[in-house]
């Protein structure tokens, strides 16, 4: 009977991670709904069309792209990031500089993540979370966060129910009511992600239901085509795999390698 074990540890995993993703998604719609004033006439900046897009890394990212384009930041496809212009623009802008540190030169990686962990970009979640257009960080616990458990319970069942079919058969239960037993939670992780899929995509770990819907109607160029805001939107909303250089897009695939060339 060691499988009815496994059964029930499969229940829990389902359970658990099935009721976060729903008061996940009763947290997300109290968002849209109660308590923080939206500004639905906010027209979003680069910078907040960014943080909604992909968080504070997504700022710095944009940022160093920008700077790149005007010839002020020259980003290596090595994975190096060189001050040209040591003038920033915005507090973005000096925040990268700063991070980039008195010698003008750092791998792009430490330089992502200073960058985004600056004052600039705080005051800029705040004022976000202020109109309602961010996710607190208190609520952070998002349905994206959700659909990522219930995927992992999901896997995590089906990993169970193999390890209970491939055990020597200790009682007279056939294994094809074994697979049925193992089917019930499996169907509730699944039906789950269907509702979500239906009722709450796009998912974000960002964005309240009010700053998706100002994503949403950003104009969806390619990267590569129209002018250099409709550029640096597309790079905002997707990340820098919207970049269409090939020579900018490896200098952020390096950004995770050890120095030593």
């Amino acid at each position: 009977m060691f499988w009815v074990l496994l059964l029930l540890l499969a229940w829990a995993f389902a359970g658990v991670a099935c009721t976060r993703l729903c008061l996940a998604a009763v947290r997300s719609a109290d968002l849209d709904t109660d308590g923080i004033p939206t500004d639905r006439e906010h027209d979003l900046t680069l910078y907040e069309a960014a943080f909604l897009s992909g968080g504070p890394a997504r700022v710095a990212d944009v940022t160093m792209v920008s700077m790149a384009r005007q010839r002020r930041l020259l980003l290596a496809h090595t994975g190096w990031a060189t001050v040209v212009d040591p003038r920033g623009r915005d507090d973005m802008e000096r925040s990268v500089i700063g991070a980039i540190g008195p010698e003008g030169q750092s791998r792009i990686a430490p330089v992502r993540a200073a960058a985004a962990g600056t004052e600039a970009v705080r005051r800029l979640a705040d004022g976000l979370v202020r109109s309602g257009l961010a996710v607190p960080d208190g609520a952070r616990t998002t349905v994206a966060d959700g659909v990522r458990q219930v995927r992992a319970a999901a896997l995590a069942v089906c990993a169970l129910a193999l390890a209970a079919l491939l055990m020597p058969a200790q009682t007279g239960m056939p294994r094809f009511l074994v697979t049925l037993w193992f089917a019930l939670p499996l169907t509730l992780t699944l039906s789950c992600l269907a509702i979500a899929r239906v009722e709450a995509h796009p998912y974000s770990r960002w964005a309240s239901p009010a700053g998706q819907r100002l994503l949403g109607a950003l104009p969806r160029r390619p990267a590569g085509d129209g002018d250099e805001r409709s550029f640096l939107t597309s790079v905002a909303v997707r990340g820098v795999r919207a970049v269409g250089e090939p020579e900018l897009r490896a200098a952020f695939a390096h950004r995770d390698q050890p120095r030593g060339e």
